[in-house]
């Protein structure tokens, strides 16, 4: 009886932590946390501000590649478009994209340089490990020149930006 009672026990814990793994690994996100369906964001940015993906006009797919390069390099959007991109991985390394102007891009690569390890989740960012992909949902409510980079030590420096015209709507 006791033996009985003692490996229903050990079953029990063993299916418990197999349950307890199984749902991590569900779960887990490019970074290995939990990814969390966020509130959008009403936060506005010089270009623009997250996006409702039920009203995104058009999907772009953005790749990247260890050439540190982005294909397409340019796209051009109209003034309160919202587009949903998707941000493909080709490499081998672990890239993103990060959208902004080209001086807030400039000093968040110096950031990135001085702290690689730094931990940063925005919803004009994308981190993509090789072979993965992620969405960006933004609207772009100015018009002008904007970009989109890679800010990971020394990506940004060897090419890895795009830009994206926003004409008047």
């Amino acid at each position: 009886m006791k033996n009985t009672i003692s490996r229903r026990l050990c079953q029990s814990a063993v299916l418990i932590l197999a349950l307890g793994v199984a749902s991590t690994v569900a779960f887990a996100h490019g970074d290995g946390k939990p990814k969390v369906a966020a509130p959008i964001s009403a936060e506005e940015h010089a270009f623009g501000k997250q996006g409702e993906p039920a009203k995104a006009s058009r999907t772009v797919t953005i790749d990247m590649n260890d050439m540190m390069r982005f294909g397409p390099s340019a796209i051009t959007v109209r003034q309160g478009e919202t587009i949903r991109f998707v941000v493909r991985n080709k490499g081998k390394m672990l890239h993103e994209m990060v959208i902004g102007t080209l001086d807030e891009l400039k000093v968040h690569g110096e950031l990135m340089k001085k702290f690689p390890g730094m931990e940063h989740d925005a919803p004009y960012m994308a981190h993509v490990k090789p072979g993965k992909k992620e969405d960006i949902v933004w609207q772009f409510d100015q018009p002008g020149e904007f970009h989109y980079a890679c800010l990971m030590p020394g990506h940004f420096e060897a090419g890895m930006v795009g830009k994206i015209i926003v004409t008047k709507g």
